[in-house]
């Protein structure tokens, strides 16, 4: 990695499901491309919805990018890849409690760090590693999709099952898409609590 005169950095993007953070980050790693930058995409493995080796934005945008299993092993590739100007990490809130640490020494190094994700699970309640980015980072978009309900701004994920809210007590990680998640504003947002017997 490039230890001369360069200045790294953190930017993060983050909103719901179809706010376009994929898109933005496809945008960013293109225009970084045209500037002749050295970039490297990373995506966490367990994101399988449109294919292994690229990240999708929902719209089709297509990037290609490098699977890993946990926050280090970016550390490590990049290692072994000192032209890297720009590393950029897509669905941030499914990496490990590391990946700050992580993006902060990618960045005291002289990296441009692009990090997207859920800055919120379905519960409506901060995701994995995604506080402590917004927290450290120099630069934060956040991003609003169109409730499906109402038409205002969405800013939660709604997981459905069976066409129902899901209820709080389950799973907060499960991939997927339209399926199951929707765009929704706070007023529309809806996570059933199982009452306690």
């Amino acid at each position: 990695m490039k230890l001369g005169k360069k200045r790294g950095s953190i930017e993060v993007v983050c909103g719901p499901m179809y706010c376009g953070k994929t898109e933005e980050l496809i945008r960013r790693v293109t225009r970084a491309k045209i500037a002749k930058q050295e970039t490297q995409v990373f995506k966490h493995e367990i994101d399988l919805r449109y294919n292994l080796e690229k990240v999708a934005s929902h719209s089709k945008m297509v990037l290609d990018a490098t699977p890993v299993k946990d926050s280090q092993q970016i550390l490590e590739i990049l290692k072994s890849n000192p032209k890297t100007e720009v590393a950029a990490i897509d669905e941030a809130q499914f990496f490990d409690m590391g990946l700050p640490n992580i993006c902060n020494q990618l960045a005291e190094k002289g990296l441009r760090v692009i990090v997207v994700g859920l800055d919120t699970n379905f519960r409506g309640e901060p995701f994995g590693p995604m506080p402590t980015l917004l927290a450290i980072a120099e630069k934060v978009d956040k991003l609003s999709a169109v409730c499906i309900k109402c038409g205002k701004p969405a800013t939660r994920s709604q997981r459905l099952i069976n066409g129902k809210p899901a209820s709080y007590s389950d799973k907060v990680v499960i991939v997927g898409a339209k399926e199951i998640y929707e765009a929704r504003c706070r007023h529309c947002h809806v996570c059933n609590k199982r009452s306690k017997t």
